[in-house]
């Protein structure tokens, strides 16, 4: 079964530094992300459950369409992490309907030190390989670009 996501960031307006959208289900922490529904593609998956689960439409995939896959875990899931900024700030955490409640507890924009500290070793992974595609190598100047 095969779970898709976005690693959601944006700019911080008064540093400047990378913001993580992280949301929290239970003791969980994570990015966005849900089962890729019949006739859907992995990336227009994940971008539905952006939007179910935060109220985030504008996202701006300047890394292309690379991903990152964890898994198997839980009931042999994977799961795929796509990259993508948004200018959006606030989050509206939808209510599911089959809950009748949203899907997670806490949503948090969170620094990278933040977001290393609060999630499983499986979203760490995540995390680095995110870490490595926004912080360009020496000589560029940007890490924006394909797989």
């Amino acid at each position: 079964m095969l779970s898709a996501g976005v690693a959601v960031i944006r700019r911080d307006d008064d540093s400047g530094d990378w913001r993580l959208l992280m949301l929290r289900a239970y003791q969980y922490w994570d990015f966005p992300k849900g089962q890729v529904e019949s006739g859907e593609t992995p990336l227009e998956g994940a971008r539905r459950e952006v939007a179910e689960e935060t109220g985030i439409t504008r996202l701006a995939f300047h890394w292309g369409h690379c991903y990152f896959e964890t898994g198997p875990y839980a009931q042999g899931k994977l799961a795929r992490y796509y990259i993508a900024e948004t200018p959006e700030e606030e989050v509206v955490m939808g209510i599911n309907p089959e809950l009748g409640r949203p899907e997670h507890q806490e949503y948090r924009w969170m620094d990278f030190d933040e977001a290393f500290r609060l999630t499983s070793p499986r979203v760490q992974r995540v995390l680095r390989w995110l870490r490595r595609r926004l912080e360009p190598a020496d000589g560029e100047e940007d890490a924006s670009g394909g797989a």
